[in-house]
């Protein structure tokens, strides 16, 4: 399983730095993938280090089951996406903890398996899920969707100028019978923009908005942070790591305008040249992180 989701984890190092994991400490990483954030932080940590690996893709949660089964009954594999931070860890008798991690956004392993449709790089069928077993497609999705609302999605979550005219291809496609897979949408988006030009393909856009408006992923990371001024134990930290504007600018305003927490980056920290050359994903990473300030006892 391990072989079939085979995450690099970018800004290790760094994010390690900002979260500075302590022996005994309670810790949870959001989105544990692979489990690569979650072996550096539980390794520089030490004895008695407790984690939290949160997942709501099931194949990503067993890779890391395999990954971390050395550290033993240390870690924690909770089924759930992390807008429900809080409410599983209440469930399981904790009420605090001393960081938070998320890495943000799609992993390469969902990327490069094209049953899961994510990518045009794969031909595959338009799901998008990151977890599978629940909630619509992103067939369903356009399917379900007006021209106009479709038009929207391009436009807000993929900052898609063409939005208009992508979204009536898509529609005419669809209507045609001539949308169901990964390659299909990609062409229809291509009629729609005169087809590839410049280094990035003009389907870019669109299957990121598709994928985030069928993962609610902008909803989740609002639910996120919102949930870290009371999950967080007196200076206990979060660390975030978002790939693209419409990730890092919530989290960023949120750090700055929340009274319980300081910001400990003042920009955000971004991998290194040696990093982006072995690691090409690792390019539009940006690392925040903040810590929570000691609560006022009441009178």
């Amino acid at each position: 399983m391990t072989a079939a989701f085979h995450h690099r984890s970018v800004l290790l190092d760094e994010l390690l730095d900002a979260l500075a994991p302590k022996p005994g400490g309670v810790y949870v990483d959001a989105t544990v993938g692979g489990g690569g954030h979650s072996v550096g932080l539980l390794e520089r940590a030490g004895e008695g280090t407790r984690l939290f690996a949160f997942d709501r893709d099931q194949s990503a949660l067993a890779a890391a089951r395999e990954r971390l089964a050395v550290f033993g009954d240390r870690v924690t594999f909770i089924h759930s996406s992390f807008d429900k931070l809080a409410e599983e860890l209440a469930a399981r008798g904790v009420e605090t903890v001393d960081g938070v991690l998320a890495d943000l956004g799609v992993s390469s392993p969902q990327l490069d398996r094209p049953e899961r449709g994510f990518s045009f790089g794969h031909d595959g069928p338009l799901d998008m899920r990151m977890d599978p077993s629940q909630g619509e497609t992103a067939l369903e999705l356009i399917a379900r969707l007006e021209q106009d609302e479709l038009a929207d999605v391009i436009f807000e979550l993929g900052e898609e100028r063409r939005s208009r005219r992508i979204a009536r291809t898509i529609h005419e496609a669809y209507d045609a019978g001539e949308l169901s897979t990964t390659a299909e949408l990609r062409a229809a988006v291509h009629r729609a923009t005169g087809g590839k030009r410049g280094r990035r393909d003009p389907a870019t856009r669109t299957f990121q908005a598709l994928r985030m408006a069928v993962n609610g992923e902008l909803t989740q990371l609002d639910a996120l942070l919102e949930a870290l001024p009371g999950l967080l134990a007196d200076a206990g930290v979060a660390v975030i790591i978002s790939f693209h504007s419409l990730e890092d600018r919530p989290v960023k305003w949120f750090f700055r305008r929340c009274p319980e927490l300081t910001p400990l980056t003042k920009r955000p920290v971004v991998a290194s040249r040696e990093e982006q050359v072995d690691n090409p994903r690792s390019r539009s990473a940006k690392l925040r992180a903040a810590r929570r300030e000691p609560r006022v006892e009441a009178a």
